[in-house]
């Protein structure tokens, strides 16, 4: 365990009537405990989980890959990004490093990867020895994943599952729960699908929920519309039409 605690500061927020501060989830929640070597953040979209887990690389000084599109916004939030400002962190023996996986900005880093390997093909050494553009998108995944993992550090991930067939999922929840176990990674992942959540021994955070709670995999909504789905699909399927 690297990392054992997060704490929201509400009191302090400059702001509750913008985007992240208006969220009740982060007006209401002031700790999150970190237990276990694998933890999972679960929920809708648009509850936090991604914001908290950019939030969290900022303040645990983990680099996150830009496009450096620079696009512009019809209305800009100047406190989209500040939700670190108002957190703060507990280290077991002081930081470790770490890496941060979004799957819309994989891509970028991989592009990144090829032009560094143009002047140092040794560069791919540390990702399997081969392009990663040469690659299918879960193939390239799981490359970087088997390679970057084997590395002590603090790890956060964003759906990985976007880009992933649910065998490979098994093979991503298989390497996940391995590395944990061998003592030197600890993973912070937000996430949608039962494959992940089934991580064993792994704590679940509802962001459903406000303040935050802790939750079994059976109970959380993405278990149960999988598991109703496919116990009975003609039930699902015969509502398309209604």
């Amino acid at each position: 365990m690297h990392l054992t605690s997060i704490r929201l500061h509400p009191e302090k927020y400059p702001t509750t009537e913008q985007y992240p501060f208006s969220l009740a989830l982060f007006q209401q929640t002031v700790e999150i405990p970190l237990t276990t070597p694998v933890t999972l953040l679960v929920g809708e979209n648009g509850t936090g989980k991604s914001t908290l887990l950019e939030a969290l690389a900022r303040k645990c000084g983990i680099h996150i890959w830009q496009d450096g599109s620079g696009r512009s916004r019809h209305r800009p939030n100047p406190y989209e990004q500040y939700l670190h400002h108002f957190m703060s962190i507990e280290w077991t023996n002081g930081r470790v490093p770490g890496s941060f996986f979004g799957s819309d900005i994989f891509q970028d880093f991989v592009a990144a990867l090829e032009e560094w390997a143009v002047a140092d093909p040794g560069q791919l050494k540390y990702f399997g020895g081969e392009s990663l553009q040469s690659k299918s998108h879960g193939q390239s995944l799981m490359a970087y994943f088997t390679s970057r993992y084997q590395i002590e550090g603090l790890y956060l991930l964003d759906e990985p599952e976007t880009a992933l067939s649910p065998g490979t999922q098994l093979q991503l929840l298989k390497l996940i729960h391995q590395t944990s176990k061998a003592g030197h990674a600890q993973f912070i992942m937000a996430t949608h699908s039962p494959i992940l959540l089934a991580c064993p021994g792994a704590s679940i955070y509802s962001f459903d929920h406000s303040p935050v709670s802790s939750i079994p995999c059976e109970k959380t909504e993405h278990y149960r519309v999988y598991r109703e789905f496919m116990a009975d699909p003609e039930r699902f399927l015969a509502e398309l039409d209604g």
